[in-house]
């Protein structure tokens, strides 16, 4: 599997993402995983001009990408998965994907229901898809950018 990074973050492909973490996990694609951004040309638009020079970008559906995974596409390239929302991860998952780890990045959502850090709040469809991950064996972990500390998400969830 090519799956190098997965990523939970409300503001997809930014600075800590583009400069920091794909440099630190050497990733030669990122994807964006979310059905309404791949129908937004606009939206598209940006994510491919904040997408560092030398690596590759899919915005894709969350169908399309699936496929695209199962069907070995990737498995060549050092792949980052970015996803706005944990639904996605879960259909993702549910699907057959494997994902072994996923990093819960700035997540502010303007109908949360619980504050987890400063830069992470959550509605409850979240807290279930969370636990759903939890549950099917993913680790969560909690880190902004690779030079702070990870912290276990479930912990922050359940403090």
């Amino acid at each position: 599997m090519s799956i190098i990074g997965t990523r939970v973050d409300g503001r997809l492909i930014h600075g800590q993402v583009a400069n920091l973490w794909v440099t630190k996990l050497q990733i030669s694609r990122i994807m964006v995983i979310d059905d309404e951004v791949a129908d937004n040309k606009i939206e598209k638009s940006g994510l491919k001009l904040a997408t560092p020079s030398g690596v590759r970008l899919s915005v894709l559906p969350v169908k399309k990408a699936t496929n695209n995974i199962l069907a070995g596409k990737y498995d060549s390239q050092r792949l980052l998965i970015i996803v706005k929302e944990p639904k996605y991860l879960v259909d993702l998952v549910n699907a057959g994907v494997s994902l072994d780890d996923v990093n819960v990045g700035t997540l502010a959502r303007d109908n949360a229901s619980k504050t987890v850090t400063h830069q992470i709040s959550v509605t409850q469809d979240d807290i279930d898809d969370f636990k759903e991950l939890n549950q099917k064996g993913v680790h969560l972990f909690a880190q902004l950018n690779p030079s702070v500390k990870a912290e276990d998400f479930m912990k922050l969830l359940q403090a």
